[in-house]
This record gives structure tokens, sequence and C-alpha cells, in this order.
């Protein structure tokens, strides 16, 4: 077989700024610290792992690769022998210090949700009623609650899990008809969360799936709202690929449905993210009406939102509205406004408050204080280490990158410094 450049693995070192011993000594450290276990990897494996000379590397390898970049060995660019072996999770060596939680651990909290949400619980057979549907329907609020403070890379797994149990229950169990439209209104919440969640998780194709088949659950169920709710995601999934034009164009469909305007929680989020669209595209008027809107739309909000809404705070929309001057290049104005925000989330936010110390050390390296970008910059790597969120991943990635210019300023030298360290 001829042999082929494993081009995964090399965009994820590119992407998180890694050069090949560089990659080698952070596959030594973990192995010996989290694992512990002496490998010896120097930059001559990763260049074999790269050339595709090796296509499936040692277990010994491959835990702390995959530990790194959060991703299987397949997603990596590895491919698999018929006697390969997918090495099982590591036993943890003894505890040395405190260190943030990482991968692993977020495989045993997912595992853990996904007994405490009952999900097994869900019929696999007989007639199903008004219980069965609230118990599903009390799935989507407590992955939320999840969400906020661990991103989606820790629940999309256990959100698809719960949507196979529906899946089957849809297509193994008996109800009525009032029954079935609720069914497909309770799958299709549940579809659209485990999308958002992919999308969290840098699963775009995943995440293209589920928003589709949650669309289909809302025409079925007849749920409005729903369709609105994945339209909104779908505008920022284009908008993530740099797809502004569909983004704008898609958020104007959502923006004009029946549903988003009865609601004014959705129609201040949709007119929030709509303005972040027009400044991507630089324009600065539409940009601002949009704004305005959304604060009128949120002046008229009573009660709680959905539970995919509750994120929806006044820190926010002020974050929101810092996104969309930075994105008109105003970075004073966007620095201001996101510490705003940072000033006014809560605790439970926990993930929006990593992005958000992203956003406002971008803002301040973009209005050219390097020092003070920096230090925001590394205050977000420092209290990422909970967050699974690969869009957060890009945002420090892409702010390391760019510090890169600014090596002869020390506070940017010592981010530099502390990332690498840090395998960040």
């Amino acid at each position: 077989m001829a042999r082929e450049r494993n081009v995964k693995l090399e965009a994820l070192l590119k992407e998180h700024g890694l050069k090949h011993h560089e990659l080698a000594d952070e596959v030594n450290r973990l192995a010996e610290d989290e694992f512990g276990e002496r490998v010896n990897c120097t930059d001559r494996h990763v260049r074999r792992w790269i050339s595709g000379e090796v296509q499936w590397p040692w277990a010994r390898y491959l835990l702390p690769l995959q530990h790194i970049f959060g991703r299987s060995p397949e997603a990596m660019g590895f491919v698999p022998r018929k006697s390969s072996r997918i090495p099982p999770p590591p036993r943890p060596a003894p505890v040395k210090e405190q260190r943030p939680v990482r991968r692993r651990e977020f495989v045993f909290v997912a595992a853990g949700l996904a007994a405490a949400l009952g999900i097994d619980a869900i019929p696999a057979a007989g007639r199903l009623g008004t219980s069965d549907v609230e118990r599903i329907r009390a799935i989507v609020p407590a992955l939320y609650t999840h969400d906020h403070a661990l991103g989606g890379g820790a629940l999309h797994e256990v959100a698809a899990q719960a949507l196979r149990r529906v899946h089957h229950a849809l297509n193994h169990c008996t109800y009525g008809e009032r029954t079935e439209r609720a069914l497909y209104a309770a799958a299709g919440d549940l579809a659209a969360s485990a999308g958002w969640f992919a999308y969290d998780a840098g699963q775009q194709e995943d995440a293209t799936s589920l928003y589709n088949e949650a669309l289909q659950a809302g025409m079925l169920a007849g749920d409005g709202m729903l369709q609105a709710r994945v339209w909104s995601n779908l505008a920022m999934q284009a908008r993530l690929l740099d797809r502004d034009q569909e983004a704008l164009r898609i958020g104007r469909a959502a923006v004009e449905t029946r549903q988003a305007k009865g609601d004014p929680w959705l129609m201040a989020l949709l007119h929030c993210r709509q303005a972040v669209g027009h400044a991507r595209t630089g324009d600065r008027t539409r940009a601002e009406r949009s704004l305005i809107r959304a604060e009128r739309a949120y002046d008229r909000v009573q009660g709680q939102p959905a539970a995919w809404l509750s994120f929806l705070t006044p820190a926010e929309l002020t974050g929101l509205a810092g996104a969309a001057h930075q994105a008109l290049g105003q970075h004073a104005r966007a620095q201001q406004l996101t510490a705003s925000a940072l000033a006014m989330l809560e605790p439970r936010f926990e993930r929006n408050r990593v992005y958000y110390t992203a956003q406002r050390a971008q803002a301040l390296l973009d209005d050219g204080d390097i020092e003070e970008a920096a230090a925001e910059a590394g205050r977000a790597v420092g209290i990422a280490g909970r967050v699974q969120s690969e869009r957060i991943r890009g945002k420090l990635g892409d702010l390391r990158l760019q510090m890169r210019r600014h090596m002869d300023v020390p506070a940017a030298a010592d981010f530099l410094e502390q990332t690498r360290q840090m395998g960040a």
C-alpha cells in the first residue's frame, strides 16, 4: 500500500502551534506525569507519524496523543491495522499536585451524567405516555446546566446517546397521536441540543446532521419555535465556517418567523447574532440597528427562558455587542464592552467566561496594548482547564499565533512560554 501523508495530524500540530520536538516533549511529559510510564518519544517519531511511515503508533504514544488533542486515533489521521487495538482509558498515576481537569476526566463526567440523567430508563418497548415524554424532556435542561460549565466536548456524546434511545422508543413503542407529536418535539429538542454540543466540540459534520434531524422533528411536531432555534444555530455554524452572507440570510429567515416575533428572548438573541454578522461584513449601520433591536426585545422579556436560552443574560448581550464592535474594528469599545460583560457574568457560566476573556484579549491585542492582551490571554488559559470547547481552543490558538509577532515584548514571550509548557 502506498504511503499517505497524515495531513490530519499535521494540521493539528499547526492548529496548536506545536513543533515536532514540542509534541514529542508533551507526549513524554503526559506519559510520565499522567500515566506513570516513560516512553522516550522523539521528534523522529512525530516525523514518521506525519509522513505516513507509521500509520498506527504504539498504545504508549496513542494515549498521550488522545489526551493532548482530545480526539480519537482515527480523527488524528491514524489508520488501524486489523490487529490494532484502541487503547483503553488510562489508570491515573498517583496524584502529585493539583492539576486542571483534563480530557480523561471528561470521559468519567460524561459517563456519570448519562447514568444520572436516567437515559437507560427511557422505555424500549410498550406504550408511551405523558410521563415518558416528560422524562425525555427533562434531559435537555440538565444537559445545559453542565454545558455552561464544561462545554460541548463533554456532552455531545451523552446527548447523542440519549437521542438514540428516543429513536428506538419512537420506532418500537406504541403511543397515541398527541403523544406522538410531543415525542417528536422532545426528540427535536434533544437533537438541536446535541447539535449545539457537537458544534461547540468542533464536530461540524455531526452538528449539521443533528440540526437537520431537529428541523425534521420540528416539522413533524408542528413546533415552529424549535425550527426557528435550529435556523439560529445553523446561522452561527455558517459564520464559524466563514460563510458570513449565508449566515445573515439564515438569521434573517429566523428573525422573520412568527414564533421568533412572539418570543422576545429568542428575538433578542437573533438580533444580537445578526449584529455580529452585519459587523463581519462591514455594515456598521445595520449592525448598530440590530443591537438596538436586541436591546428593545430584551426589555420585553418576562419569566424564565427555555433551557437552551438560559445563557442569555445582560452579560451575554453585552459580550455579543463587544463582538460586533470588534468585527467593526472598534477595538477600544470592544474591549470595554467585553470587560463589562465579564464583570456581570455569573460564576455558573464558566465556558463563557473563558470565551469572553479571550475575546477581550483579542480586542486589546488589536488595539495595540500587547502587555495587557498577554495578561488577559494568560488569564483565559489559566481558567480554561475544565472547559471542553473547540471553539475556545480555536480562539486561544489564534491568540497564541498572533502573539508570536510580538515576542520582543516580555509579556508576550512569557505567555507563549506559559502555553508551551501547558501544551495549550
